[in-house]
């Protein structure tokens, strides 16, 4: 076997990377990461208000924001044309930007399934059509979409029918372009994050009627960091898996194994 430089495939330089929800929780673990390794980075939001005040931007990596509300195609493509004008290519895209809207089912309402699906399936394909055209110019790229353990199994005890439909039809629209697009050496993954110390989740955390029951799920029982779900995000970003796409990478500390 000749000696392999391991370490070199986890690198990002030259890269490009647009990462939207970029500006706290998950988005913003990746933005460091890809920072480390490299990368040139996007973080793309619908208001600049880093939950780390800012401290991406003095860390020295090269991080530029971008204000875009993801409501819409036109929104989308007009965030990957911005991209492209100043950057001139984009090489990794990660959907991260998503929203959790809890409730029971009968009294589900319009508005709050169609909030759900825009943001969180429609955004993920319109972000995914928007960049594929330059990726397929540059002869390759590779997007990373946010799926969860909700897109596995029906969590308890909270009724999440509308966020568990959304993260299902991510990881299925994952392996849908990962095979359309394989031979264009496009890689199309999805991470699959359990319970993650977030903004999003903290209000569950504080539930004292859901959070024993997520936590005594859970094998190692305890929650996961953003940093946890970043490295696994970076791993699938870099040549390191360059033979991997279609896949969806559950970061839950065993949760979905029981």
């Amino acid at each position: 076997m000749h000696a392999t430089n391991y370490l070199g495939k986890f690198r990002l330089d030259g890269k490009t990377a647009l990462i939207t929800g970029g500006t706290r929780g998950i988005g913003l673990a990746i933005a460091y990461a890809f920072g480390e390794a490299g990368a040139k980075i996007y973080l793309a939001a619908r208001e600049e208000n880093y939950e780390d005040d800012g401290a991406i931007l003095d860390a020295g990596y090269d991080v530029t924001f971008v204000k875009a509300d993801l409501s819409t195609r036109d929104a989308a493509m007009n965030l990957a044309n911005t991209v492209l004008d100043s950057a001139g290519q984009i090489d990794i895209l990660v959907n991260n930007a998503g929203v959790a809207i809890h409730g029971d089912s009968t009294d589900y309402t319009e508005e709050n399934w169609r909030k759900i699906m825009s943001l969180n399936l429609d955004a993920v394909f319109w972000c995914s059509q928007a960049v594929l055209p330059s990726m397929r110019r540059n002869g390759g790229g590779n997007i990373i979409n946010v799926g969860s353990i909700s897109g596995l199994v029906s969590n308890i005890p909270q009724n999440q029918a509308g966020y568990n439909s959304s993260k299902a039809a991510v990881h299925m629209m994952t392996k849908s372009l990962a095979s359309e697009f394989a031979e264009e050496n496009i890689r199309v993954n999805a991470i699959a994050p359990g319970y993650i110390d977030t903004d999003m989740s903290r209000g569950g955390f504080d539930n004292p009627e859901w959070f024993p029951v997520w936590r005594d799920m859970t094998p190692m029982k305890r929650v996961g960091r953003p940093d946890e779900v970043a490295a696994a995000t970076l791993f699938l970003a870099s040549e390191a898996a360059s033979y991997i796409t279609g896949a969806v990478l559950v970061i839950d500390g065993g949760y979905t194994t029981r």
